[in-house]
C-alpha cells in the first residue's frame, strides 16, 4: 500500500531531533511521498535543501496568508525565478486566505494571493490553498483566475463549496480531523464527496488525529487517517488507498515521474 502525504511541514523545527528516523518509519508505513509547502521566503531554501536530499520529498513554495508581515511583493519575483529554474518544485503554496481573525488584513492577503495565482496560471503549476472562513471569497477569485487546479488543504467548507472547487479542478485535503468522533461536517464530506476528489494530508506538526491529540502530528500517522476515511466510506482500505494515491500523483503531475 502506497501513501502520499500531500501537506506536511517537515522542515519545521518540531522535527529537528528525529527527522531522519521519522522518514525511515514513514517508508516502513508505506508513506513514500510527502509534499513540503514553504510558507514564506524565509523557509524556501530550507524546504528545497531538505527535499533535494530525499527522493520521497517534494517541495512546494508559497506565501502563507497568516504571515503577511513576513512577505514582500518582491518575493513574487524570487518565487518565479525559483519555479522557473527548479523543475522539482511541484506546486505553488502554501498560499490562500485566512479571515478567521477579525483583525486579519484582508486586502494585504489578497495582494499576496493574486500574484501567486497569476504565477500558477503562467507556469502551469497547481496551487496548495489554505482557506479559512473565506471559501466564498476564494471561489470568486478562482473563477476569475483559472489556475491548473490544486488542493484545498484541510477542507471544511460545505458540500456545495466542495462541488464548486471540484469543478475548478481542485482536490480536497483531509487528515487527522477524520478521526475525531464529533467531527460531523468532516465525516459527512468524507462520506459523500467522490473519492476521485479526495487526497490525504497531515499538516504536521499541526492537526494531529484523535489518538495523538495535543501532541505533534506526524506523516507516520497517515495510515490512521486512511483507515478513518475507509471506515467512514465503508469502502475497502486498499481501494481507498489506491485511489487517493492516484489522485495525489495526478494533481502534482507525478504520474510518469517516480523521482
Amino acid at each position: 500500500m502506497e501513501l502520499f502525504d500531500t501537506h506536511c511541514h517537515l522542515d519545521f523545527s518540531a522535527f529537528d531531533n528525529d527527522r531522519e528516523n521519522l522518514l525511515q518509519t514513514c517508508a516502513i508505513n508505506g508513506v513514500n511521498k510527502i509534499v513540503i509547502p514553504g510558507v514564506s521566503h524565509q523557509n524556501w531554501d530550507d524546504v528545497l535543501q531538505l527535499c533535494s536530499g530525499h527522493s520521497s520529498l517534494y517541495p512546494a513554495l508559497g506565501m502563507h496568508p497568516c504571515f503577511t508581515e513576513k512577505h514582500h511583493l518582491s518575493d513574487i519575483d524570487t518565487l518565479e525565478r525559483l519555479l522557473s529554474t527548479n523543475q522539482n518544485i511541484v506546486a505553488i503554496g502554501e498560499a490562500g486566505l485566512d479571515f478567521y481573525e477579525k483583525t486579519a488584513d484582508r486586502q494585504r492577503q489578497l495582494d499576496i494571493l493574486i500574484p501567486q495565482l497569476n504565477l500558477a496560471q503562467r507556469l502551469i503549476k497547481p496551487v496548495l490553498l489554505h482557506v479559512r472562513k473565506a471559501h466564498a471569497d476564494m471561489l470568486l477569485i478562482l473563477k476569475k483566475h483559472s489556475v491548473p487546479g490544486g488542493i484545498i488543504h484541510a477542507f471544511n467548507g460545505s458540500l456545495e463549496q466542495a462541488q464548486e472547487y471540484i469543478e475548478l479542478g481542485f482536490k480536497l485535503g483531509f487528515g487527522g480531523t477524520l478521526t475525531f468522533p464529533g467531527a460531523n461536517r468532516i465525516h459527512r464530506l468524507a462520506r459523500e464527496l467522490p473519492l476521485e476528489s479526495i487526497v490525504l494530508e497531515t499538516d504536521s506538526p499541526d492537526m494531529a488525529g484523535a489518538r495523538h491529540k495535543g501532541q505533534r502530528n506526524s506523516p507516520e500517522y497517515l495510515p490512521e487517517y486512511l483507515q478513518a476515511l475507509s471506515d467512514l466510506r465503508q469502502q475497502p482500505i486498499l481501494e481507498v488507498a489506491e485511489q487517493v494515491y492516484k489522485n495525489s500523483l495526478r494533481i502534482f503531475n507525478l504520474e510518469s515521474n517516480d523521482h
